[in-house]
């Protein structure tokens, strides 16, 4: 049996930079006044399982443990004390993030976007059975050596002000995405920086909700060769 993406074609993703204060701190940034966002296009989701492409494009690729929330609701100006009536579900999310594209420009898009890199799963847990989210151990591993090991309780904005905050903006819709933030760890703030290559398994857990797994892999040129015919 082999479990594919839960949400397979969401209609937004939605992802959060600079939200754990380690994370902010090992990136030499100051805390943000105000949450930072970008989009991830719907053509990155990937299963739980699956393998990870590190595209012919860049060797900057890097993870990033995330808890995963899924609406479920049609919602717009949602009260942060209303924010939870709105969550359907949570699961773990990967943000890989390929760091040369991430850095060319202000806007993130581009290098957070590349196909295959928002690994979400196992499976979705609904609200109720995760209750208070904001609890809940994140752990990324990288062929078994843990990278990243923190707690949802430090985030900077939790789920609910993320929730509050977007739908001022936009309206929310059953199935959109959001990527909540990753603690720090990751390989860009490593010296030397860790970049994924070919064979690396890398794992997310977090707590009540289980773990992701993939390995890395080489997009194929032959395919990259093609693809536009």
């Amino acid at each position: 049996m082999r479990l594919l993406a839960p949400v397979a074609r969401p209609g937004k993703i939605m992802a959060i930079g600079l939200n754990y204060a380690d994370h902010i701190k090992e990136t030499g940034q100051k805390m943000p006044p105000h949450q930072i966002w970008f989009t991830k296009a719907v053509t990155s989701i990937n299963g739980p399982f699956d393998p990870i492409e590190l595209p012919i494009a860049s060797a900057q690729v890097d993870y990033e443990a995330e808890l995963v929330v899924i609406i479920g609701k049609r919602c717009k100006h949602v009260p942060k004390e209303s924010a939870a009536d709105v969550v359907f579900d949570y699961c773990a999310g990967n943000d890989v993030s390929v760091r040369d594209w991430q850095m060319q420009t202000a806007q993130r898009v581009l290098g957070k976007s590349f196909d295959t890199h928002a690994p979400i799963g196992p499976w979705i847990v609904t609200a109720d059975e995760i209750g208070d989210p904001h609890t809940m151990g994140i752990r990324c591993f990288v062929n078994g050596e843990r990278r990243q090991n923190s707690n949802t309780k430090n985030l900077v904005f939790n789920v609910y002000d993320q929730i509050a905050h977007l739908s001022r903006a936009m309206t929310l819709e059953p199935g959109d995405i959001i990527f909540t933030g990753t603690p720090g760890g990751v390989g860009l703030a490593m010296q030397p920086p860790q970049w994924l290559k070919a064979g690396d398994k890398v794992r997310v857990e977090i707590d009540r909700i289980g773990s992701i797994e993939a390995e890395m892999q080489p997009e194929r040129a032959s395919q990259a060769a093609s693809s536009w015919r």
